[in-house]
């Protein structure tokens, strides 16, 4: 079998073109029985094409001395193999705290910089020779448990066919193997290997998709259910290529030639999934970004074709699609240091994610994915499900109309009322800042937040807004409540 497996292995590099121009390979070990087969493979083939290759360890400080165990176990090996051998160590829960994030996400951040840091080590050594790649023992497994996770999120087909072989700088050499082939193999080569007792627990959806759902399919629907998601996989990849290349060829006819696009009929004549990659195209050109720019922000976009000339809406990392008479522009949003006016009254835009500062106060704005953590009882910082909000966010004091959402079913209370049963002063009621979808309230800041935009479990991205009173000459701030209701609230 191990004889097998390598020339599968070795095949599915060449088919892929893995190790073409390889200088240097980070292999990321967890100690766990994946990675160290992928060391013990990428080991044997290092003699064949000839690059370096350093071990990268990371440390989350989650499970005490079992992780210390697994260091030692890597270091280990990596003196026998007189392999380089870089540790990291992050206290990933700390750091999961002050990121406002989960345990999973915070952990992808510290390794992604770890590899990079692993990275550069390995450039310095081999100069300008050939590319540098950080190898990740992801298998068939592992992609047929991030599709269903994907799929039951709501991802398009990039998030289906995400986990690649080859994807800029990271390779996966274990991608053509199955758990089953790796277990195999570590008994066949006699590898030592540590157990993840986190692994066999049901926290993580990935563990609960691993030990419930893929089983239950590969039992009672098809034993083959990995190894045709994979194939699926391959065939979704090359049509994300495919749509990508179609609307990068449509954003063309929408260039202006200064750094914005204006989407004009005949943009929109074309079919509408590739209006759908062309939009997304441009989004991540202006912003430089991928992250927090999801389908909700693309439809936005491609709706303000059917909306009255003038019409705006706000975007992600400052940018704004406008209405105007030759169609739909999409730019950067142009700096308004003046409160806008409406119906007479002054209002702020709130970017998002951004920050405005304002006499109202300071508002600061995130996106972050959510996977079930805590939410946040802070009285100045608010968590809302992002993709509930569907206009652009103002921040102003109240106007006549207002109404806030109280409650599940969409029932409504004219925020007037809801500050008399909140029994709020009179001097104080036309002095709180106000998050604002159009009419609705989403935020009285300080006091209540309407039900509309609530965390739920089927939420999947949250924005967080944080609040600041700001104080400076020749401007009214916001007065903090009196002692009264601040003692109510606790």
């Amino acid at each position: 079998m191990q004889g097998e497996i390598y020339r599968k292995i070795r095949k599915f590099a060449e088919e892929t073109s893995m190790f073409e121009q390889a200088a240097g390979i980070s292999a990321g070990v967890s100690g766990g029985g994946d990675s160290m087969a992928m060391l013990d493979l990428l080991i044997r083939l290092r003699e064949e094409y000839g690059f370096l290759l350093q071990v990268v360890h990371v440390n989350h400080k989650i499970r005490g001395e079992e992780a210390r165990r697994d260091q030692k176990l890597v270091e280990e090996l990596c003196r026998e193999k007189d392999i380089p051998c870089r540790v990291y160590t992050y206290d990933v829960p700390y750091l999961a705290g002050k990121w406002k994030t989960g345990l999973e996400d915070a952990g992808r951040k510290v390794r992604k910089k770890a590899f990079l840091s692993a990275e550069n080590i390995l450039r310095e050594k081999t100069g300008s020779r050939g590319r540098i790649f950080t190898a990740l023992a992801h298998n068939k497994n592992d992609l047929a448990e991030t599709m269903l996770h994907h799929l039951a999120r709501g991802a398009g087909i990039r998030g289906l066919s995400s986990m690649k072989p080859v994807s800029g700088g990271l390779i996966r050499p274990l991608l053509c193997l199955e758990r089953k082939e790796i277990d195999e193999y570590l008994k066949e080569r006699k590898i030592s290997y540590v157990l993840d007792r986190t692994n066999l627990e049901d926290h993580y959806t990935r563990n609960r998709i691993r030990h419930h759902i893929i089983p239950v399919m590969e039992r009672e629907i098809n034993e083959k259910t990995v190894s045709h998601m994979a194939e699926t996989c391959e065939l979704l990849e090359k049509t994300e290529k495919y749509l990508s290349c179609q609307g990068r060829q449509l954003l063309k006819t929408a260039e202006t030639g200064s750094g914005s696009f204006l989407f004009r009929n005949t943009f929109f004549a074309r079919p509408e999934i590739i209006q759908t990659y062309a939009v997304r195209e441009a989004l991540e050109k202006i912003s430089d970004q991928r992250q927090d720019l999801s389908l909700i922000h693309i439809k936005t976009v491609l709706e303000m074709q059917n909306k009255r000339t003038g019409s705006r809406a706000d975007l992600p990392y400052g940018m704004e699609a406008v209405r105007t008479y030759e169609g739909v522009a999409l730019r950067e949003k142009k700096q308004e240091e003046n409160p806008q006016e409406e119906n007479g009254e002054k209002l702020w835009r709130l970017p998002v994610p951004g920050e405005l500062i304002c006499p109202l106060g300071t508002f600061h704005t995130e996106i972050f994915s959510y996977s079930g953590q805590k939410i946040l009882e802070k009285k100045y910082t608010k968590w809302m499900d992002c993709d509930k909000i569907k206009y652009g966010l103002t921040v102003r004091t109240r106007n006549s109309g207002d109404y806030l959402v109280i409650n599940e079913k969409g029932n409504r209370k004219k925020l007037t009322r809801c500050m008399i049963d909140d029994k709020i002063p009179g001097e104080y009621r036309d002095q709180i800042p106000l998050v604002a979808a159009g009419s609705e309230i989403l935020w009285a800041v300080g006091e209540r937040s309407g039900e509309s935009v609530r965390i739920t479990s089927g939420t999947r991205t949250v924005l967080q807004i944080e609040y600041q009173g700001r104080t400076s000459e020749n401007v009214q701030c916001v007065r903090k409540l009196p002692d009264r209701r601040r003692k109510r609230d606790e």
